[in-house]
C-alpha cells in the first residue's frame, strides 16, 4: 500500500493536537481579557506563564533544553492562533521565540545554550531582542551602540529603541558595534551580539511607549550606561554578528506574516458572523453582492497569505535558502491582515468604528505587522533583489 501523505498545506496529526488545546485555551483564559487589556495596556504575567507551562515559549528549543522541539510550520500556525484572540500576545509569543531565542539557537555555543534556553522555553525569563536604535531603524547596519574591550570582557555603551519586552525582558540580545568597517567592507563589519540577563547593572529601561495598538505588550527604549559583561556573553565571532542578525530576521518574518494572518482571520470571522445576522434592504447583509464579494476576497487574501507562510516555513525547516519566500510571506501575510481588518469595519460600517466590536482593535493591531521587522518597503526591496539575483 502506498503511504499516505499529509499535504504540507493541511495541518498534521501532531499540529491538531497541539492547536485544539490551545485554542481552548485561548478562548477560555484570553479572549475574555483581552479588550480590558487594550485598554489598561496591562501585561498579561499569568497568561505568559501558563502559555510556558504549555511550551509555547520554547517552540522551536529542542527538547534537551526543556522545549517544544516544533518546527518553523507549526510554530507559525501557534503564533496565528494566538493573533487570532490577542495580537498583543501573540507579539510577545512571536519576539520571544524568532528573535531572542532565534538568535540563541543560530548562534550560542552549547555552554549558552545550556545556561539561557531552559529559562526561556518556561517563560521563566522573557527575551528581548535589541538591534533597532533612534538612528538605525530600516538602515540596521547604522547602529551606533558600541561594546569596546575591557580586561574581562566589553563595556556595552549606547541605546536602543522599539525594544518588545524591553520592560519585562529577562534575557536580553543586544547587537554593538565593536569595531568600524573597514573601508571598501559592507558597513554591518564589526557588528557582534551579546546576552546578558535583565538585571545587568547599567542597563536602564525607559519609560513603555503609548502605542496605537498591542497595547499589553510591553514596548520601550532602553539605555546601556556602561553595561560590563565577559567575554562568555559574546554570541557567535566578535565582529560577524550581522550574517546571523539576517538570519533571525528572516526567520522573524514567518512569524509576522502569520500574526498578520491571525487579526485578518479574525476580522473575517467577526464580519462574516455579522454580515449573517444583520438585515438590510430585506435581506442578510451577506447576501448583498457588494458584502459577499468583499468577504470573498478577505478569504482569499487570508488563504494565499497562509500557503506563503507555509512555503517560507517549510524551506527553513529543510534548511534551504528562505530569504525571499521569509519576505514575500511578511509582505503578504501583514498586508492582507490589514486590508482584512479595514474591510471587517467597512462590513460592520458604524458599529465597526465602535471598540465594543472590536474589528478597530484588530485594524490597531494588526498595522504594526506593515511596520516590525521590515517595513513594506523593506520586503519590496528584498523581494526585487532576491528575484533579480535569480535571473542573473
Amino acid at each position: 500500500m502506498p503511504q499516505t501523505v499529509t499535504p504540507w498545506f493541511e495541518l498534521t496529526a501532531d499540529q491538531r493536537s497541539l492547536i485544539g488545546p490551545l485554542r481552548e485555551f485561548l478562548k477560555a483564559e484570553v479572549a475574555p481579557g483581552a479588550v480590558q487589556r487594550d485598554e489598561t495596556g496591562e501585561f498579561p504575567a499569568s497568561i505568559v506563564k501558563a502559555l510556558g507551562a504549555m511550551g509555547v515559549f520554547g517552540l522551536q528549543v529542542p527538547e534537551e533544553f526543556g522545549g517544544a522541539g516544533l518546527d518553523t510550520a507549526t510554530s507559525a500556525l501557534v503564533v496565528e492562533e494566538v493573533a487570532a484572540v490577542d495580537g498583543s500576545l501573540a507579539l510577545t509569543v512571536a519576539s520571544h521565540n524568532s528573535l531572542c531565542v532565534g538568535h540563541l539557537l543560530a548562534a550560542a555555543d552549547d555552554a549558552q545554550r545550556r545556561e539561557w534556553l531552559p529559562p526561556l522555553a518556561a517563560a521563566e525569563r522573557l527575551g528581548a531582542w535589541a538591534l533597532t536604535e533612534p538612528g538605525a531603524g530600516s538602515d540596521a547596519a547604522a547602529l551606533a551602540t558600541k561594546a569596546t574591550r575591557t580586561s574581562e570582557g566589553y563595556e556595552i555603551t549606547g541605546s536602543k529603541q522599539f525594544i518588545t519586552q524591553g520592560t519585562v525582558g529577562g534575557v536580553y540580545v543586544v547587537m554593538a558595534r565593536t569595531a568600524e568597517a573597514a573601508h571598501g567592507a559592507a558597513r554591518s563589519d564589526g557588528i557582534s551580539a551579546f546576552v546578558l540577563p535583565g538585571e545587568t547593572p547599567g542597563l536602564v529601561r525607559g519609560k513603555p511607549e503609548k502605542k496605537l495598538g498591542l497595547r499589553s505588550s510591553d514596548t520601550t527604549p532602553l539605555v546601556f550606561d556602561g553595561v560590563r559583561v565577559g567575554g562568555g556573553a559574546l554570541l557567535g565571532r566578535e565582529g560577524a554578528a550581522f550574517a546571523d542578525v539576517a538570519r533571525v530576521l528572516s526567520g522573524g518574518r514567518i512569524g509576522i506574516g502569520a500574526m498578520g494572518i491571525g487579526l485578518g482571520r479574525a476580522a473575517l470571522e467577526k464580519a462574516g458572523r455579522y454580515a449573517l445576522e444583520r438585515r438590510q434592504f430585506g435581506q442578510a447583509l451577506a447576501r448583498h453582492q457588494a458584502v459577499a464579494f468583499k468577504l470573498a476576497e478577505m478569504a482569499t487574501e487570508l488563504e494565499a497569505a497562509r500557503l506563503l507562510v507555509m512555503k517560507a516555513a517549510a524551506l527553513r525547516d529543510a534548511g534551504r535558502d528562505h530569504t525571499l519566500a521569509a519576505a514575500m510571506a511578511k509582505l503578504k501575510g501583514s498586508v492582507a491582515g490589514v486590508n482584512a481588518c479595514d474591510a471587517a469595519i467597512q462590513v460592520l460600517g458604524g458599529y465597526g468604528y465602535l471598540r465594543d466590536y472590536e474589528v478597530e482593535r484588530y485594524w490597531r493591531d494588526a498595522r504594526l505587522t506593515r511596520i516590525g521587522e521590515g517595513t513594506d518597503e523593506i520586503q519590496h526591496l528584498i523581494i526585487a533583489r532576491e528575484y533579480l539575483r535569480q535571473l542573473e
